[in-house]
């Protein structure tokens, strides 16, 4: 006769209901734990340090900006076409290109010597690792561009003035976007044979709608125009970011399982 209790059924696992006090935790994002942003700046701390000391990427990124510029400078028509005009055009085509110089040896450094195997087989997260080398190439793309800026300015005799650093705040933020993009790519490009080829032809792509409102912002801004004019564009600049950077960290860690 039976009591009123259900005993489960011979090699059935009795499912335990999760307690209430985790599931608003479950539902935060891991990425903001204090142990997640320490290992991305470790790993961003690793991969700067190996550019340091190399400094190979970063020199060729730097002498091609400046070669750009001073092919732009003297291809240019003073009477045919503003500097305020054609500036942004230079400033973009400088930053995608120099940019996609670096992102390469964001793995590729580390598969030449198996040295990515020892990383995934760690306790970092597959999060924590992407974050790592996207902060990494920020900071890369970043120390390009604080070269090239001054460069177009000097070039071009811009008078920026006061607007440096609305110019600075939108560069960096279009330079996130790039980053986080290009590292998505350049971990996906890195196991194939012919990587250097295969990056440009996937991320030129995806850069397009982050350059576009970055170089209408900077114009309004180097023509002088006020922020309240550019911030249809600079909406834009930044919905983009969030969507860019937020499903490259959701992504990345499906693109490097075997």
């Amino acid at each position: 006769m039976s009591d009123g209790t259900h005993e489960p059924m011979p090699g059935v696992t009795k499912r335990r209901a999760a307690p209430a006090s985790l599931a608003p935790a479950s539902l935060a994002p891991a990425f903001l734990a204090p142990a997640f942003l320490a290992d991305a700046l470790r790993i961003a701390r690793k991969d700067l340090r190996i550019e340091f000391r190399t400094r190979s990427a970063f020199l060729a990124a730097t002498v091609f900006a400046v070669l750009a510029v001073v092919i732009f400078r003297f291809t240019w028509d003073p009477t045919a076409i503003p500097a305020f005009d054609l500036a942004p055009g230079v400033l973009w085509v400088i930053f995608t290109f120099s940019g996609l110089l670096g992102l390469n040896r964001s793995f590729g450094l580390e598969l030449s010597e198996r040295a990515y195997d020892g990383l995934l087989a760690s306790q970092v997260s597959r999060e924590s690792i992407f974050v790592g080398k996207v902060l990494a190439n920020l900071a890369f793309v970043s120390g390009v561009q604080a070269l090239a800026l001054p460069a177009v300015a000097l070039f071009f005799d811009l008078q920026v003035g006061s607007a440096w650093s609305v110019l600075i705040g939108i560069v960096l933020c279009a330079s996130l976007g790039l980053a986080a993009v290009g590292t998505l790519f350049a971990a996906i490009a890195s196991n194939t044979r012919l990587a250097e080829l295969l990056l440009p032809m996937m991320t030129l792509p995806f850069f397009v709608p982050l350059v576009i409102p970055a170089a209408q912002t900077s114009a309004y801004i180097l023509r002088g125009q006020p922020l309240e004019d550019a911030m249809p564009w600079f909406k834009l600049l930044l919905a983009f970011d969030l969507v860019f950077v937020t499903a490259c960290i959701v992504v990345f860690p499906y693109t490097i399982e075997e």
